[in-house]
C-alpha cells in the first residue's frame, strides 16, 4: 500500500447506492450544450439556428487557452442563446433537438495503429477532440501534456474517485479497462516518462482486479488508502511519489501530470476511433433519488433527464449538486446541460440538511487538522470577513483547492469553502483593477 498525504477526512461513502449499477446509455430528446467546458476562454459557436449536425461535429471553438465543442447528437439545432450552466449562471449554448439516429460526422475516421505519429500529432489529435480533464478542473488536456514535454518524468493516472456518493470513474474501470490502459499507452508515448502508475482506492476491489488484468508490465497499480482527498491532484502526487507541489506551484515542477481515467479512456477514444469527447459517465445519486444510476450521457445533458431516466425524486430534494456532497456546486435550476468535467448529479434529502441558523467559530481546530494543503481555514474566513486582502493574500487562500474537509469537520456549520471562494473572487477583482489602472497610466 502507497503512503499517504496529510490531513483529510473520512466520510461515508454511500456508494453502495450505485457502485453496482451499470453505466446505461442515455438518450435525451434535447442536449443544451454549454460553449464554456473548461478553464480557460469559452468558444464562439460555429453553428446557427436551423442547422442540422451530426455526432462529432464541431459546433464551437475558439483561440488561446480553449478547445472546441462538438455535437453530442445528430438533430437540428434549435437555439443558440445564454442559458443556465452548471456553473450557476447563464453562459452561451448550442441547444440540439436530437432526432436519435446518432449519426456519425463523415470526419470521423478510425486508426489501426499510432506507432507513426509523433507526439505533437498526438497532442494536437487530443486538442481536436475536444479533450479536458474528466476529473477535476477540466483543464484542456493537450496544454497540460505541452507545457510538461520534457519535464514529467513520473505519470499519474487518478482513479481514486474518493468523493462520496460518486461511482462513475469505479465503473468506468470495471466496464472498459481496455480502453482506459489505451489511453494511458498514448500517454507514455506522448510524455516519455520514466514511472507511470494508476492508483485507486482499496475499496475499489472489482475495479482493481479489472485494471490489472488490463494494465501491461511497466505500468504500476497501487491500491491507496481510503480518505478523502485522495484523488486530489497534489495529496496523490504526494501519496504516490513523497514529493509536494510548490504553493501557487504546477505537477510539472516537480516531474508530474496527474490525468483521470475518464479522461484517458476520453484519450483512447480520440486516437484510435477518432470519435471527439461528446459523451461521459455520470453518476445520478442521493437519498432523494429513486433509483440511483450510472448513465453514458451525451455532453448537454438537461438535469431534469438524468432525474427522469433515475426515476425521479423519491422526495424534494434539500440540494441538487453538480458533483459530489463535498466540491459539488448547487443547482437552483435542472434545466442545466451536463459538461465534460461533470461526473455526477448528486440529489441531497432534507435528512442531509445539517445547516446551522447563526454559525459561530468555537475555535476548536479542527479545520487545521484536516486541511490537506497546510492552510489555516479559520484565520483565512476572518479575513475574509473583513475583505482583508493582504491577509488572505499571507494565508495562500488561493492554493486551497476547496475540497471541503474544513467545512465538513466543522461542529459550528461555517460555510468556509464558500467563503474561500469569495476571497478568491475578491482577490483576482482587485488584481484586475490594478492591470486596468496600469493599462490606463
Amino acid at each position: 500500500m502507497a503512503p499517504s498525504f496529510f490531513g483529510g477526512v473520512h466520510p461515508r461513502g454511500y456508494k453502495e447506492l450505485t457502485c453496482e449499477a451499470p453505466i446505461l446509455p442515455l438518450h435525451p430528446k434535447t442536449v443544451s450544450i454549454s460553449m464554456s467546458q473548461h478553464i480557460g476562454r469559452p468558444c464562439t459557436p460555429l453553428v446557427k439556428v436551423g442547422d442540422q449536425v451530426t455526432v462529432g461535429q464541431k459546433i464551437g471553438d475558439g483561440e488561446g487557452l480553449c478547445v472546441p465543442v462538438h455535437a453530442s447528437v445528430s438533430g437540428k439545432v434549435v437555439a443558440v442563446e445564454a442559458r443556465p450552466t452548471p456553473a450557476g449562471t447563464d453562459g452561451m449554448c448550442v441547444v440540439i433537438e436530437n432526432d436519435m439516429q446518432d449519426t456519425l460526422c463523415p470526419e470521423i475516421q478510425k486508426r489501426e495503429s499510432v506507432a507513426s505519429l509523433t507526439a505533437e500529432e498526438l497532442t494536437a489529435i487530443l486538442r481536436e477532440a475536444g479533450i479536458t480533464g474528466m476529473g477535476g478542473a477540466g483543464f484542456p488536456t493537450n496544454v497540460k501534456i505541452s507545457s510538461g514535454m520534457g519535464k514529467v518524468n513520473t505519470v499519474i493516472v487518478n482513479g481514486a474517485e474518493c468523493e462520496p456518493y460518486i461511482t462513475s470513474d469505479d465503473r468506468l474501470m470495471r466496464e472498459s479497462p481496455e480502453r482506459i490502459a489505451g489511453g494511458i499507452r498514448i500517454i507514455q508515448k506522448i510524455l516519455q516518462p520514466e514511472r507511470t502508475a494508476l492508483g485507486i482506492e482499496k475499496n475499489k476491489s472489482k475495479a482493481i482486479a479489472a485494471m490489472r488484468a488490463a494494465l501491461p508490465e511497466d505500468m504500476e497499480l497501487l491500491e491507496l488508502r481510503v480518505r478523502y482527498p485522495q484523488g486530489a491532484e497534489k495529496q496523490l502526487i504526494q501519496t504516490v511519489t513523497g514529493r509536494q507541489v510548490p504553493p501557487g506551484g504546477l505537477p510539472a515542477a516537480v516531474g508530474c501530470a496527474v490525468f483521470n481515467v475518464a479522461t484517458c479512456a476520453a484519450i483512447y477514444d480520440a486516437v484510435y476511433d477518432g470519435m471527439p469527447l461528446v459523451r461521459r459517465a455520470v453518476t445520478v445519486t442521493g437519498k432523494a433519488i429513486a433509483r440511483p444510476s450510472n448513465f453514458l450521457a451525451p455532453i448537454g445533458t438537461l438535469y431534469s433527464d438524468l432525474v427522469e431516466a433515475a426515476g425521479g425524486f423519491s422526495e424534494e430534494p434539500y440540494k441538487v449538486l453538480c458533483g459530489g456532497p463535498m466540491m459539488g456546486i448547487a443547482q437552483h435550476t435542472l434545466a442545466c446541460g451536463t459538461i465534460k468535467g461533470n461526473n455526477a448529479l448528486t440529489c441531497l434529502s432534507q435528512a442531509d440538511n445539517h445547516e446551522v441558523e447563526t454559525p459561530h467559530c468555537i475555535r476548536c481546530g479542527k479545520c487545521l487538522d484536516a486541511c490537506p494543503m497546510h492552510l489555516m481555514p479559520l484565520q483565512m474566513h476572518r479575513a475574509q470577513q473583513k475583505e482583508d486582502l493582504i491577509t488572505l493574500e499571507k494565508l495562500h487562500v488561493t492554493d486551497c483547492i476547496e475540497c471541503g474537509c474544513c467545512a465538513y469537520t466543522c461542529p459550528a456549520g461555517i460555510h468556509l469553502v464558500q467563503s474561500f471562494r469569495t476571497a478568491k473572487k475578491m482577490l483576482r477583482d482587485a488584481q484586475a483593477k490594478e492591470k486596468a489602472k496600469e493599462a490606463v497610466k
